[in-house]
């Protein structure tokens, strides 16, 4: 599992740490926010220093302060991404504004201090060679321990990222992690379902299907050796008709568990076999060019499954409409009917558990169905991958 935060990563395993991404990560965090800091400080200054009259100085200096402040919460937000990948929300107003005061005139240059301290003893080892008055064993030995004080370098800056993520996420994007971290739950599950599903669908292929196969074909042969019209030629038939049922059946079920053709061939073809044994006439319309992530044709075809078993039982509709297409980057799912219509999730017919697999996929579902119709079904499913954790 890919940690989410640098302070995952140092936490999971140090070692693979350093061979990560997540200590340049980490380093360019800090000198962002400091360099931020250094050049609104300088700036304040040399507006002070310079601009006649001490009055017209000090109030450009705050005009300059106070525009940094309102824009650096926005900042901070945009750049949290490189210590910390999941997504966050529109901080609110007032804290953004806070946080941003906070960071520009005091935490920035704590960065700066951090970056300076870590930084700089290794980088004054590795130029002690130009030291004029450098000894021959100081110019030889300083590189080398420049060279390995690099990588535990490495730790205290990401420690110190890793605490200034956490500050600003905890105070910019409040009381949604643990709401995220419940959505991520929830997708986690759908992906143990899903290979669990997956798993029982592949032993029974390859084992309960094939035994089937093979005492259905042994029953036909030896129906063949026996008289016709004798007692055991007339069991030897109905055990080969209960055969061929009970493979029939378990074909049946295979295609609702994972149905072979969705991995062989893609959604369009899935659902070209749904909309053919489904009781009600079905038109499609599908504009889905390629393949689609596994999870996404996965949850479109459960989506039409579902909605085209209740448009054949609680409907009442003499045909119906399936359409998917590709709308930047989003899968967007539309089964319409003319039936009925009054569909209402809390009568059981199985929608709470079609928007609860959605919304399990980062996507939304959309429902409209006045008494007398139509009824119209839309599932939006973003393509892109969602956060894992």
């Amino acid at each position: 599992m890919e940690p989410r935060t640098v302070l995952e990563a140092l936490a999971r395993n140090p070692l693979g740490y350093l061979r990560s991404a997540w200590p340049w990560r980490a380093a360019l965090y800090l000198l962002s926010g400091c360099l931020c800091t250094v050049a609104v400080g300088l700036g304040a200054a040399g507006l002070v220093l310079t601009a006649p009259g001490g009055v017209a100085g000090a109030c450009c200096a705050l005009l300059l302060v106070t525009g940094a402040v309102g824009v650096s919460g926005v900042f901070e937000r945009r750049r949290l991404v490189l210590v910390d990948r999941d997504r966050h929300g529109v901080p609110r107003r007032r804290r953004a504004i806070g946080y941003g005061a906070v960071s520009v005139l005091a935490v920035g240059w704590v960065d700066l201090g951090v970056l300076l301290l870590a930084l700089g003893i290794p980088c004054g080892l590795l130029l002690s060679p130009l030291q004029p008055t450098a000894a021959t064993w100081q110019s030889v030995t300083g590189p080398i321990a420049g060279v390995l004080l690099l990588p535990v370098v490495a730790y205290p800056v990401g420690a110190w990222a890793g605490a200034r993520g956490t500050v600003a996420r905890e105070v910019l994007d409040p009381g949604d992690r643990r709401l995220r971290e419940v959505t991520r739950s929830r997708a986690r599950l759908v992906d143990a379902f899903d290979a669990e599903r997956r798993r029982i669908e592949r032993d029974l292929h390859d084992g309960a299907q094939q035994r089937l196969v093979a005492l259905h074909m042994r029953l036909g042969l030896a129906g063949l050796d026996l008289p016709p019209g004798s007692t055991a030629a007339k069991d030897v038939r109905e055990a080969h008709t209960l055969a061929g049922e009970a493979l029939a059946e378990l074909r049946e079920f295979l295609r609702g568990v994972h149905p072979q053709i969705l991995t062989e061939r893609g959604l369009p073809a899935a659902l070209r076999d749904v909309a053919g044994r489904c009781a009600v006439p079905a038109d499609l319309d599908l504009g889905v060019p390629g393949r689609l992530p596994t999870r996404v044709e996965e949850t479109a075809y459960f989506v039409a499954t579902e909605a085209l078993t209740n448009v054949a039982r609680h409907s009442g509709a003499g045909r119906c409409r399936v359409t998917a297409r590709l709308h930047d980057e989003v899968l967007r799912l539309e089964i319409e009917d003319d039936g009925a219509g009054g569909a209402d999730p809390a009568r059981g017919t199985g929608l709470t558990g079609l928007a609860d697999r959605i919304a399990a996929a980062d996507g939304r579902m959309f429902l409209s169905s006045p008494p007398g119709g139509p009824t119209l079904l839309r599932a939006d499913i973003p393509c892109s991958s969602p956060p894992a954790s």
